[in-house]
């Protein structure tokens, strides 16, 4: 009975001891595996104006993985999608698709896969996601580019004497604001290629205004213009044929005025001679 006893014993003994140490070596895997981890994929919103150059980077590579393969994938609208790619085993790169030369490589691939474009244009508005293959797994970065173009802005007075804000040709549309505020009507064109021309028109009836400002708030900055107008002059919204009309009026009476001194003045010479 006791040597029954102590064989039941051991053979506990034995079970914990072997599922201590499967415990712990699966511990000890997990750490490790969790060290070599990178994040799998991100995506990026990013911006930048035109003319400008924009550089893309790949996720990071860590000092213990080996780099296999890199693959950057664009695509832009209304074109097919262009792919570059670069397997480090032959040092060899390629291109499939890729017809614009702005796009390309910021250095070498081998030390620096990011990817350049030099200048951006409208046209490059897309998605570019890099792929990068290492002997720890595959990871994945991607940027949503938005291009921008800042509008071109004037500031003039018509002849019936509204003023007139204009951002041209902007991406996205402006904003628009007046110093002081006024009777104001605001409309948007949009363009062809993606861009938005802005134009306010404004009126300050019965105020009496010197001068008045237009700001345009863009996400490539803000510009201000300023007119002056002229000093103690009440600006109407009168239309031009309500103009015209009081013109025309004016006229008749200066000339009926002219007409009726002009006679009392030869009726007079006449009485005199006589």
């Amino acid at each position: 009975m006791h040597t029954l006893g102590r064989m039941s014993a051991l053979r506990v003994l034995i079970s914990i001891n072997i599922m201590v140490s499967a415990s712990t070596n699966s511990s000890l895997m997990d750490r490790q595996q969790r060290s070599f981890i990178l994040p799998v994929e991100a995506n990026t919103s990013l911006s930048k104006p035109v003319d400008t150059k924009a550089v893309l980077s790949c996720p990071p590579i860590t000092q213990k993985a080996v780099l296999v393969t890199i693959r950057w994938e664009i695509i832009l609208r209304d074109k097919p999608s262009c792919t570059r790619a670069y397997r480090r085993d032959t040092n060899e790169t390629r291109a499939i698709n890729c017809s614009d030369k702005t796009i390309s490589w910021d250095s070498r691939p081998d030390r620096n896969p990011a990817l350049q474009i030099d200048p951006v244009a409208i046209t490059h508005d897309g998605y570019y996601r890099c792929e990068v293959v290492t002997t720890h797994g595959h990871f994945y970065h991607g940027y949503h580019l938005k291009v921008l173009v800042p509008p071109e802005v004037t500031l003039f007075q018509l002849e019936n004497g509204a003023i007139v804000c204009r951002a041209a040709a902007g991406k996205p549309a402006a904003q628009i604001s007046w110093t002081p505020g006024g009777d104001c009507h605001t409309v948007e064109e949009p363009l062809g290629n993606d861009t938005v021309t802005v134009q306010s028109s404004c009126r300050w009836e019965d105020h009496r205004v010197s001068k008045v400002s237009c700001s345009v708030s863009h996400l490539t900055g803000n510009t201000s213009l300023s007119i002056a107008l002229n000093q103690g002059v009440i600006v109407l919204g009168f239309p031009p044929s309500t103009l015209l009309i009081i013109l025309y009026v004016k006229f008749s009476l200066f000339l009926v005025i002219l007409i009726i001194v002009g006679f009392i003045y030869f009726q007079r010479i006449k009485d005199c001679r006589a």
